[in-house]
């Protein structure tokens, strides 16, 4: 809090009295700032104070009255402590006509020890800066009550939109009775609204089970541009529509991050569906995807309307529409960025906000944690065909020494468009690995010579291979024991004989 509002205010009997109360406070590290008369007390009191510390001798006459009437309209939140200098002696009127008329009232008798006066202000402030958190409390209730009443009424809004013509739909099928071909197209504007109306109340829920926990991320290496393929698709129609051009560049060609396809693709979605209603008709939407670090960064840039620097901030939060702007949106309740930010933070990542201003345009950088590198690669590698042929390409290595279990396999994902290596041991797996530089290394762990534990440690070992190969244990030893030591020998997955076929999909990111 600002320190006007932490200081004391004095107003001692004498000048005296003012410097050596300073003086003894200043060395306890508390600001003080004596005041002439209780006039300047309640003008600085106006200006923010801690505490007030006052002689008895000053609350008399008119001033007292004006400073009796300032405390009693202080805010509902406020009751600034006041702390009297009592003169010794039998109790005195005007300590007890204080007391009555003043309700935080401390009473100290002079003399007093420095310890008692220096506690008692400390304690005064500490009860002062309850009163300031239950005033930033109040406030951020009231902030979040007119939010509150701005979506409720923005709903309203977003709700009858639909409603009115779906309401003149019915009223001309009931009373005009048309002909077959017309029916249709009124059966048409009554499903685009009823599909409208679906989305609002969606957007809603998804939003509900975000803040109460209630959604699972289903986590892969997931290749980003085709999230953002994906993306595009579902915002396309806004972009075009509204004759936008838009510039898309990935700045590498194996960018993947770890996250959830269909939620990250709704974030990238309703970004740039954002930047299509926020931006007016033959504007511009940049479209930016590079690799920092351990990061993947998107960037989305507009022309459109902008954002108020004071509004950056808060635009994410619920309930929060930038003002000016409910014409632009072309219907929505502006929880877009809310479900943006949640499902990126669920994601281990960031996203941001920048505007120089109004008309400006706006920039959102959303930051995610990349794939690591042998499953970025790999994922290069093994692709998804379409989702009818349901095929994978990649160079993969199954070693085992039951040969029918090798070769079965082996024949398997041929048929799915891989190109498979097989070996039935140790030393024939590290010869072919070298030649052929497989992606992907399916091994058994119980082999003779030379078992599974040891060949992924070569493998790891070996200069050539050790970052291009994933290695996968397929094993019927599961217990955690077996797990540690697995997982000790440098494999990145531990699969189960007999093999799922799903699970080892689900590894290199492709689906069945």
């Amino acid at each position: 809090m600002p320190a006007i509002e932490q200081r004391v205010l004095l107003r001692t009997a004498t000048s005296k009295d003012a410097l050596m109360a300073s003086a003894v406070l200043n060395r306890a590290q508390l600001e003080t700032f004596p005041c002439a008369d209780l006039a300047e007390v309640v003008r600085e009191l106006d200006a923010g104070a801690g505490a007030i510390v006052l002689a008895e001798e000053v609350l008399s006459g008119s001033a007292a009255q004006a400073f009796t009437d300032a405390l009693n309209t202080q805010p509902p939140w406020s009751d600034v402590p006041v702390l009297v200098l009592a003169r010794p002696g039998a109790d005195s009127r005007t300590v007890a006509a204080a007391m009555d008329r003043l309700a935080n009232v401390i009473v100290i008798e002079r003399p007093m020890r420095v310890a008692a006066l220096v506690s008692s202000v400390r304690t005064a402030l500490r009860a002062r800066r309850r009163q300031y958190q239950f005033r930033t409390l109040l406030e951020g209730l009231r902030e979040a009550d007119q939010r509150k009443t701005e979506f409720l009424a923005t709903l309203a809004h977003e709700l009858r939109n639909p409603l009115a013509p779906l309401s003149s739909a019915l009223t001309l099928l009931t009373r005009r009775q048309p002909e077959p071909g017309e029916t249709r197209r009124y059966y048409e504007i009554m499903g685009r609204q009823i599909d409208h109306m679906i989305r609002l109340v969606n957007d809603l829920m998804e939003v509900s089970r975000i803040t109460r926990g209630k959604i699972e991320l289903r986590m892969a290496t997931v290749p980003l541009d085709g999230v953002i393929k994906n993306a595009l698709e579902l915002s396309r129609p806004l972009i075009e529509h509204a004759r936008h051009t838009l510039n898309v560049r990935l700045t590498a060609a194996s960018l993947a991050v770890r996250g959830d396809d269909v939620r990250l693709t709704q974030v990238f979605s309703n970004l740039l569906n954002n930047a299509a209603k926020y931006t007016r008709p033959g504007g511009r939407i940049d479209l930016t995807a590079w690799r920092d670090g351990r990061h993947v960064v998107v960037e989305i840039a507009d022309t459109g309307v902008g954002i108020d620097p004071g509004m950056l901030d808060s635009i994410f939060e619920m309930f929060v529409q930038v003002s000016g702007t409910s014409k632009s949106a072309q219907g929505g309740l502006g929880i877009g960025l809310t479900l943006v930010k949640s499902l990126v933070e669920l994601h281990g990542g960031s996203v941001e906000a920048k505007s120089a201003g109004p008309e400006l345009g706006a920039t959102f950088t959303v930051r995610l944690p990349a794939a690591d590198t042998r499953e970025s690669r790999l994922r290069s590698s093994m692709s998804l065909l379409g989702a009818q042929s349901g095929a994978l390409w990649g160079t993969i290595l199954i070693v085992d020494d039951n040969r029918d279990a090798a070769d079965t396999l082996g024949e398997l994902l041929t048929a799915m468009g891989a190109s498979v290596f097989v070996a039935y041991g140790g030393t024939e797996a590290l010869r072919i690995a070298r030649d052929v530089r497989p992606a992907l290394a399916i091994l058994d762990i119980g082999m003779p010579e030379m078992d599974g534990c040891e060949l992924a440690r070569r493998l790891r070992a070996d200069p050539v291979l050790a970052e291009d190969i994933m290695l996968v244990a397929l094993t019927g030893w599961g217990e955690q024991g077996d797990r540690d030591r697995i997982a000790a020998a440098g494999f990145d997955h531990h699969l189960l004989k007999p093999l799922e076929l799903a699970q080892l999909l689900a590894i290199v990111g492709a689906q069945s």
